[in-house]
């Protein structure tokens, strides 16, 4: 049996299903790829700007005031000619601040003023304490790296120099546009650079991030002071917090420890170039949009876009970034609708259904640990297409027509930063969204051990009433039951059924689930992608989630009398499809926890013995694997 492309779908699974698509399909030049995901966010994306402009042209938003806000933000940020006319005139009063600071004894005397506004060589968030997440708790981490990721400063990474060059370049550009000097310029740039490779050896990889757990180092709070002697972290977490904390939860154990190592004395002026630079770098996209996209010249080379979105698309994703939550709210109840969530919940529930199902009949459980894993099932909390109440912070944001777009912004910033460390002395809001309701995509939250599927991503290919209910399952179905099983991942299962980082297994259990996840590792690890290797340690969780969605979306599509299993699977690898520039691809091998879309196609259906059945696979055949290497784990 064969494909659109000639390819047979034992061979090449994914080919089969989208070689004659990607033929002909073109990546837009203001994007890193298309397909799936990509062509449903595109269309979301099209349909909302044009409502915001038909809501600006007739002030239809009265009743919904946050609303109101969003369009007349929206409606400043489209003001390129007024924005053309202002170039950098709105950041010249803190740029002059942030070149005046002269000592790290000027840092600490401004502390939380000046965290608000600048870059800082540490972040201070407020999240839910993991081993207690009822109540909040203070996280310390560092300060990122301006390439993707660790592995990009390798000696042998050919890409280091080029994408060095190319931000350094940008840099100097923004530093004259902001009246310094060409000399000055580069060596602010040179100084920046310097600064972010000292950090390189203390800072985490993608794999190390993808250790999710290993977050949760807390330590006393006269131990975490005790890493710097020339910031004053007390004056800091003073400024920013409603209460001083007893403990901060530190991240990144390997950056604190070296800390005085990195931040010191001699290198004050390479850090305060870094600070300026990277000032200018987040400013430049309220400014001209000759310097925003200026400004955007390195993400551009980091992702392999050819353009930067145009100046529409760039207000939009402005405004949306500031009202995600409002506009997710708007899309859900005016294209989505209550009819079509309680349609879903009930599909939700029929996976939640068919997995207990599967975990009460698990024949590697001890009766122990799968009355645990039922027990965390039971209590996940389902959230599904829009939030039905707006955060209290929204309510906050008022647009100031006379002042620049950059000075709403920043104060915007500020109260979204003071909203947050104001968390830290109330409880954990657990009806909180982590996601908008225009948002393509899917999640599940260990912490607050809830998922959540917004209703731009409940839409075919995924779901739609004119596909079969196998195709349904083949799509969100096997969505729905990959964010299940999140919960028993191998970041997952180490958190119980209200969150908490806690051990629920017996060392017995634990030690097999290891052992299958391990397999799971060598699965995929060293597969060949983009001219790079597959990190199978670095893709691990997402990877047993697919395995887990698609063991319960096809048991669930096998309870429907028509079953096709067929059309199922080739679903499955529609929602796959992709098309991407070199540079995502090679950024994403570095960093996205996920597997290729190719690899996610094709490599997890070889461990089911209906797609063998569906396909007549046969030993020889390009899908075919030995059944001794097939996973199986939920």
């Amino acid at each position: 049996m064969y494909g659109p492309s000639g390819v047979a779908y034992k061979d090449n699974l994914y080919e089969a299903v989208n070689g004659e698509w990607e033929k002909t399909a073109k990546i837009p030049a203001d994007r890193a790829g298309v397909g799936g995901f990509n062509d449903l966010s595109i269309a979301v994306e099209k349909q909302l700007i044009a409502d915001l402009n038909n809501m600006g042209e007739l002030e239809s938003t009265s009743d919904k005031p946050e609303l109101q806000q969003a369009v007349r933000f929206f409606q400043l940020a489209m003001d390129f000619d007024r924005r053309d006319n202002q170039g950098t005139h709105p950041i010249m009063p803190l740029l002059k601040r942030a070149i005046e600071l002269t000592s790290f004894a000027d840092l600490d005397a401004q502390g939380g003023s000046w965290y608000e506004t600048f870059p800082v060589p540490f972040q201070f968030t407020v999240e839910p304490d993991m081993k207690d997440t009822a109540h909040n708790a203070v996280y310390a981490y560092g300060p990122g790296l301006i390439l993707p990721d660790t592995t990009y400063y390798a000696d042998d990474n050919p890409q280091r120099d080029k994408l060095l060059g190319i931000w350094r370049k940008m840099a100097v550009q923004l530093l004259v546009a902001a009246e310094f000097s060409e000399t000055d310029a580069e060596r602010m740039a040179d100084g920046a650079l310097k600064f972010d490779r000292s950090l390189v050896p203390f800072s985490k990889s993608g794999e190390e991030w993808a250790d999710y757990p290993a977050m949760y180092n807390p330590e006393p709070l006269d131990e975490f002071l005790t890493h710097s002697s020339v910031i004053n972290f007390r004056k800091f977490l003073k400024d920013l917090l409603p209460a001083e904390p007893t403990t901060v939860i530190v991240t990144e154990p390997r950056y604190f420890a070296h800390f005085n190592e990195i931040i010191n004395q001699e290198t004050f002026q390479d850090l305060h170039d870094w600070m300026i630079i990277r000032f200018l770098i987040g400013a430049s996209q309220y400014l001209s949009n000759d310097l925003r996209v200026l400004g955007d010249t390195f993400h551009r080379a980091i992702t392999g876009s050819a353009e930067s979105p145009d100046e529409t698309k760039s207000a939009y994703y402005m405004t949306n970034r500031y009202f995600d939550e409002v506009i997710g709210q708007y899309y859900g109840e005016k294209y989505f609708g209550d009819t079509a969530r309680q349609d879903v919940r009930k599909m939700i529930q029929t996976m939640i259904t068919v997995y207990e199902e599967r975990l009460t009949n698990n024949d590697w459980l001890s009766a122990a640990t799968r009355k645990s894993a039922i027990d965390k099932l039971e209590k996940i909390v389902v959230k599904v297409g829009y939030p039905d109440k707006l955060r209290a912070l929204y309510g906050e944001f008022h647009v100031d027509r006379q002042a620049s777009l950059f000075d709403n912004a920043e104060s915007f910033n500020t109260l979204i930063q003071r909203d947050m460390f104001g968390k830290f002395v109330k409880p954990v809001d657990r009806t909180e969204w982590g996601m908008p309701g225009s948002l393509v995509n899917a999640q599940y939250d260990p912490s607050r051990n809830d998922i959540t599927f917004p209703a731009a991503i409940l839409q075919a290919p995924f779901y739609s009433l004119d596909q079969t209910a196998s195709q349904n399952y083949g799509g969100i179905g096997a969505v729905i039951a990959h964010e299940i099983s999140h919960a028993f991942d191998n970041n997952g299962a180490k958190f119980d059924a209200y969150g908490n980082l806690k051990d629920w297994w017996t060392k017995a259990d634990f030690a097999e689930f290891n052992k299958r996840t391990q397999a799971m590792v060598a699965e995929f690890d060293g597969l060949p992608y983009a001219g790079g290797k597959v990190n199978g340690k670095l893709i691990l969780g997402e990877n047993v989630a697919d395995l887990g969605g698609m063991s319960a979306a096809l048991e669930a599509a096998k309870k429907d009398p028509a079953v096709d299993l067929q059309a199922f699977f080739i679903n499955w690898a529609r929602v796959w499809r992709g098309k991407y520039t070199q540079a995502n691809m090679t950024a994403r091998l570095a960093t996205d926890p996920h597997a290729p879309n190719v690899l996610r196609a094709n490599i997890q259906p070889r461990n089911f013995q209906d797609f063998y059945a569906a396909f007549n696979v046969q030993p020889g055949d390009g899908m075919y694997m030995d059944p001794a290497k097939r996973v199986h784990i939920w």
